[in-house]
């Protein structure tokens, strides 16, 4: 069999191979192949960044915009105490649902992952059930549950647990977590359900044979393989949470609102777009690092389990 039959690049006369055409190389072909997607992502992602970017260093004067350089705007948003307020609530708030969302879903995608058995596609399939109706009735099913008389408040008082309707219940932080949670759970459960399908069941099956438990086995073995999936969901939750503004807008009340529905407020009735920019922009900064904060933590806490 010839080199040029088993995939050798063709020899030259001196015997030398020759390197194929720049036009055939695989890699110019593989970029080639990405590069309508690349541009694609380019014009929808970077060009409305660098828009929002450009605004924050503006300011607004009634009806037009002063393109004369400012940093005014970054100067509200991080020393204003109504605009730092929104944001940590926003960070708290995100947070919180994050690690709700996770802790709940883990089990979830355990379950299915180690004891789905040949239904795991139905399953799955379940789970995606509440994503066949739209966001905002999902929210507004919440605010049905959560009101003054609504399911939860008839329910404790028909056991007796309650004498009245709580108003405690709705508009507030409260129960903007609980909507978030709800709402984002699917979508921690399908990354943890994929890293644990990928979990070698070898490797669980020895660690039980040199005598770890049920617990330790999970706690040594299981849960360290799947930190890629963990992470994944809590980004996926968290980040997506921050920007959220109708969740807080419908059941949050005056003491859930958080910082995205400021931006809302400033690019709308306010017709502010350089502060709303620069809200923005702050606000992607501080998640970002919150994120990259969170990735390493979790990391650092499953190094130590093994």
């Amino acid at each position: 069999m010839t080199a040029a039959a088993e995939g050798s690049p063709p020899l030259a006369s001196d015997g030398i191979p020759r390197r194929p055409p720049l036009l055939q190389s695989e890699s110019v072909q593989g970029l080639a192949l990405i590069s309508p997607t690349f541009l694609y992502a380019l014009i929808l992602l970077l060009l409305p960044i660098l828009v929002v970017f450009a605004h924050s260093f503006w300011t607004q004067n009634y009806l037009t915009i002063d393109h004369t350089f400012t940093l005014q705007n970054y100067r509200a948003a991080l020393t204003e105490p109504i605009y730092l307020d929104l944001l940590w609530r926003s960070l708290f708030v995100s947070l919180l649902v994050s690690l709700f969302t996770v802790v709940l879903a883990y089990p979830i995608a355990y379950f299915i992952s180690f004891h789905g058995g040949r239904h795991k596609g139905l399953w799955l399939f379940l789970i995606t059930i509440p994503f066949w109706t739209s966001y905002l009735l999902r929210v507004m099913s919440w605010k049905v549950i959560l009101g003054y008389n609504g399911v939860l408040n008839s329910g404790l008082m028909g056991l007796g647990l309650i004498s009245e309707p709580s108003t405690a219940l709705l508009y507030n932080t409260s129960a903007v977590v609980i909507t978030l949670t709800h709402a984002w759970a699917a979508f921690a459960i399908l990354p943890i359900f994929v890293s644990l399908e990928k979990v070698d069941r070898t490797l669980i099956e020895a660690a039980k044979d040199l005598g770890d438990g049920q617990l330790r086995s999970f706690l040594r073995v299981t849960l360290p393989l799947s930190t890629p999936g963990v992470i994944s969901a809590l980004l996926i939750v968290m980040i997506p949470t921050v920007g959220d503004y109708v969740t807080p807008k419908l059941v949050g009340g005056k003491d859930g609102v958080m910082i995205a529905n400021a931006i809302q407020a400033q690019f709308g009735k306010a017709a502010n777009w350089p502060l709303g920019a620069a809200l923005s922009v702050t606000t992607m900064v501080v998640v970002s690092l919150m994120a990259g904060a969170v990735v390493f933590l979790v990391r650092a806490v499953a190094r130590l389990a093994r």
